[in-house]
């Protein structure tokens, strides 16, 4: 419900009335025209507001010329949201889609009904806009198993060892492992654990949506005092668990794509130089081969790859790849 701002005006006056009224205080007419800047005649409107539309047990002592609730423990069951306050909601939930297809999603919504179920019948929205006024564009979100996102969370808190079937991304079959799960990422709504992985003794990280048949041991496990995630992801470009030294990146960028480089933080190394050209050189380090293969490919021929010299030669055959499976089909 959005109201003029005349009618928000009046809300706003009648829910602090109605504090200054709570307790059985007394409240004077004078007093209210001075504190809100009206006239004698609008306090009287919202005092015939308070007694007539909420039900206010309201009465006028004459030998004090003031007002008073005769229950003190009477208050308008009222809540208000101010725009600010609405702008934050309607923004917030749709960001929760990032939990979509996890056991979160109902927890979330399950929480949602508890505060619906608290507010008052009478809610005021001070606000010129709602969430109808704001999209948001979302990736495509994997599905979790619930007994896999919930044992993996009950892993790390209790530190007992985790079994389960993994399949990679780039193979059909799944494969036993037996895991200790350390720490849980999330990547635009795709959920991974990172752990130690009995099986071949070092870390690995997995999607929680390529995991079946998971279960939780009696055995239990220590994380390494010496383990840091960010030893093992570069949490600026992606999630790839990769141990190697970081690559020098110097990539070269169109002019008229300069303006959404430069606006934007890549990553925390990143450095700029603008050419007399108005091409843009951006430079950073990562050893987020995967994930920075894919994205500078996404800019097609607006950016040119400078170092590192083998990834020049991997998007050489990656384009001569794309060309060979395009003529297939000429």
């Amino acid at each position: 419900m959005i109201h003029t701002r005349d009618s928000i005006r009046k809300t706003t006056r009648i829910i602090q009335l109605d504090k200054m009224l709570q307790g059985g205080n007394f409240v004077g007419i004078d007093d209210l025209i001075f504190k809100f800047g009206v006239s004698q005649r609008t306090i009287e409107r919202d005092f015939e507001r308070l007694r007539d539309e909420m039900d206010a047990p309201l009465e006028y002592d004459k030998n004090l010329n003031k007002y008073h609730y005769s229950d003190p423990t009477f208050s308008i069951p009222n809540i208000v949201l101010t725009e600010g306050d609405l702008f934050t909601v309607s923004t917030i939930l749709p960001l929760m889609e990032q939990y979509k297809n996890t056991p979160l999603e109902n927890s979330f919504r399950h929480i949602m009904h508890k505060i619906t179920d608290m507010l008052p019948d009478t809610i005021t929205v001070d606000s010129s806009f709602l969430n109808k006024d704001i999209t948001f564009l979302k990736d495509s979100i994997p599905s979790i198993q619930e007994d896999v996102f919930n044992l993996i969370f009950q892993s790390i808190k209790s530190q007992k060892t985790l079994t389960f079937e993994h399949r990679s991304s780039k193979n059909q079959d799944y494969k036993y492992k037996e895991f200790d799960a350390y720490h849980v990422l999330c990547q635009k709504g795709n959920w991974y654990v990172i752990g130690y992985e009995h099986t071949e003794s070092a870390i690995r990280l997995y999607s929680m949506a390529r995991i079946r048949n998971i279960c939780l041991t009696s055995n239990f496990f220590k994380i390494p005092e010496d383990f840091k995630l960010e030893d093992h992801v570069d949490l600026d470009v992606g999630i790839w668990n990769n141990t190697n030294p970081p690559d020098l990146y110097e990539l070269l960028f169109a002019a008229d794509v300069a303006n959404y480089i430069t606006e934007r933080q890549w990553h925390k190394t990143q450095e700029f130089e603008q050419r007399s050209d108005g091409t843009i050189l951006l430079k950073f380090e990562t050893n987020q081969k995967e994930m920075i293969t894919s994205w500078i490919m996404s800019f097609g021929h607006k950016v040119t790859v400078l170092k590192p010299e083998w990834l020049r030669e991997k998007i050489k055959d990656e384009c001569i790849k794309m060309l060979d499976n395009i003529e297939k089909f000429n």
